[in-house]
């Protein structure tokens, strides 16, 4: 008698599973860099680079407190 032999889909299930996870953090990933385009992060920064410069230069002329 001829006996089926059940097919293995070990590695079906390990590649959907695998391809999952890459589309979940693709889609991730796009969502978390929405905030870059905006230009907040960037003006955040230029403020904090201004205010880092003029304590440099208030440290070099003697003024402290500002």
């Amino acid at each position: 008698m001829a006996e089926e032999i059940e097919k293995d889909n070990t590695w079906l299930i390990a590649g959907v599973a695998i391809a999952a996870v890459i589309v979940l953090v693709v889609m991730l990933k796009k969502d978390e860099t929405k905030h870059l385009q905006s230009g907040a992060v960037a003006q955040s920064q230029a403020e904090v680079f201004k205010k880092v410069e003029q304590r440099h230069t208030s440290n070099k002329t003697g003024n402290v407190g500002n």
